[in-house]
C-alpha cells in the first residue's frame, strides 16, 4: 500500500510503498477514504513533541470501510464503515468501565505502536514504520485495534465522517463533555483552527453565549463567526484578556484553549470570572510550563482542568455526532475547506501552518 511517512523529524514527508501485515487477534483492516490534516501530526512532523518514533506514518483523523477482520473481532465486521478513534479502549480497566474510556491503562506500551508494542507496517527493505495515533491514517489502507474502528451508518458520508474522529468529537465533546457547558453560560476559545471551530459549535449547541473566540488571522475569526461565534477578537490587534472584560463585565464562565501555546493558555485563566473554568484541549509542545497564581484560584474557586479527545466514549459520541450531522445540527461541510491528494501531504501542513483552511482533508 501508498502511505505518507515522516522519516525524519523537520524533513518533508516521503510517499512510500509499505508493506503491511494482516491484522492479528482483535485488529482489523481498513481501505481508507479520507483523512483530516491535524496539528497533532503538525506538531509530531516538526518535533514540538517528544518520544514520537520515526519512520511514522501520521494520521490521527480518518474514516474508511473495513475490509479484513483479525481473530477474536466480534463487533466490527468486513464491510463496515467506520471512522477511527485514536483512543483504544480495553472495555475493563477501571476508567472504561467509569465510562472515562479516553483514559484507558491498556494503552500502547510505547508511541507508535500498536497494543501488543508491535507495528504491522515496514519499509521494503524491512524496517518497521511506526502508527501514529494506533490509526496512521496518511495511508491508503490501516490496520489497528478493533476498539478504534467505530462503525457508523452507512448513508454517513465517509469524508465528512472523518473529522468525526478528531476535531469534531474534541471540540464538540469539550463543550459537551468535559465542561459540560449549561445554556446562558459566556465562553470564550483560544484558537480558531479545526478543534476551536468545532468548540464554538459545541457552544452554539448548548446556547452558551456570548460565544467569543480569539485567534491572531482575521480569516479564521470569519470562519468562527461562521460556525457560531457572536464575537471575535484579534489578539495580533488587541488584548484578548481586556477584550473579553469588557465583553462580559465580569470575565468568562469558561475558557476553552483550542492552541498548544502557553500564552494562550495564561491568557485563558486570566480572562475567568470566579468560579470559571479554563478547560485546556491544546498540547503545547514537550516541558511547556504555564505560572498559577495560586490566591486568585483558590479566593475566586476558579478550575483549570484537561480535556483528552473531548471526554469522548467515541462507540457512544461517534454515531451521536453523526446523527446530529444528518439531522442538520452540526456543521461538517463548512469546515472542509481544502481536499489534498496523498502526494500533496507536505502541501497540506504549509497550508495548516499557515492557517489557510478550517480543516484540510486528505481524500484516497
Amino acid at each position: 500500500m501508498r502511505a505518507s511517512v515522516l522519516v525524519e523529524k523537520g524533513h518533508p514527508l516521503e510517499v512510500a510503498d509499505i508493506e503491511l501485515d494482516d491484522p492479528k487477534e482483535d485488529e482489523v483492516l481498513v481501505k481508507m477514504v479520507a483523512s483530516g490534516v491535524c496539528h497533532s501530526c503538525l506538531h509530531a512532523a516538526d518535533g514540538s513533541w517528544a518520544g514520537i518514533p520515526v519512520p511514522i506514518v501520521l494520521g490521527d483523523e480518518g474514516a474508511g470501510v473495513v475490509e479484513e477482520v483479525g481473530p477474536g473481532v466480534r463487533d466490527v465486521k468486513v464491510g463496515d464503515h467506520v471512522i477511527l478513534s485514536w483512543a483504544p479502549a480495553c472495555g475493563r480497566c477501571h476508567y472504561c468501565v467509569t465510562g472515562r474510556s479516553q483514559l484507558c491503562e491498556k494503552q500502547a506500551p510505547t508511541r507508535g505502536t500498536l497494543l501488543d508494542g508491535g507495528t504491522r507496517m515496514r519499509l521494503k527493505d524491512g524496517t518497521p514504520v511506526y502508527h501514529f495515533g494506533h490509526v496512521a491514517s496518511y495511508a491508503s489502507y490501516s490496520v489497528l485495534p478493533a476498539s478504534c474502528a467505530v462503525p457508523v451508518r452507512k448513508d454517513m458520508p465517509l469524508e465528512q465522517a472523518a473529522l468525526i474522529g478528531c476535531s469534531v468529537m474534541t471540540g464538540v465533546g469539550a463543550v459537551l463533555n468535559t465542561a459540560q457547558v449549561p445554556a446562558g453560560a459566556s465562553m470564550v476559545v483560544f484558537g480558531a483552527g479545526g478543534i476551536g471551530l468545532n468548540v464554538v459549535q459545541g457552544g452554539s449547541l448548548v446556547s452558551a453565549h456570548p460565544i467569543i473566540a480569539v485567534d491572531v488571522q482575521k480569516d479564521k475569526l470569519a470562519y468562527a463567526t461562521s460556525m457560531g461565534a457572536s464575537h471575535g477578537i484579534d489578539a495580533s490587534q488587541d488584548d484578548p484578556v481586556e477584550a473579553i472584560m469588557d465583553i462580559t463585565g465580569r470575565g468568562a464562565d469558561y475558557a476553552f484553549v483550542a492552541v498548544g501555546h502557553a500564552g494562550a493558555v495564561k491568557q485563558a485563566m486570566d480572562c475567568l470570572a470566579p468560579a470559571g473554568v479554563c478547560v485546556i484541549i491544546g498540547l503545547p509542545a514537550s516541558g511547556t510550563t504555564v505560572p498559577l497564581d495560586l490566591e486568585s484560584w483558590v479566593r475566586g474557586e476558579r478550575v483549570v482542568r484537561g480535556c483528552k479527545y473531548g471526554s469522548a466514549k467515541t462507540h457512544d459520541d461517534f454515531p451521536r455526532m453523526v446523527e446530529l450531522y444528518l439531522a442538520g445540527k452540526l456543521k461538517i461541510d463548512e469546515l472542509i475547506t481544502k481536499q489534498y491528494g496523498l502526494e500533496q501531504a507536505n502541501e497540506a501542513f504549509a497550508d495548516l501552518a499557515a492557517g489557510v483552511n478550517a480543516r484540510g482533508m486528505i481524500v484516497f
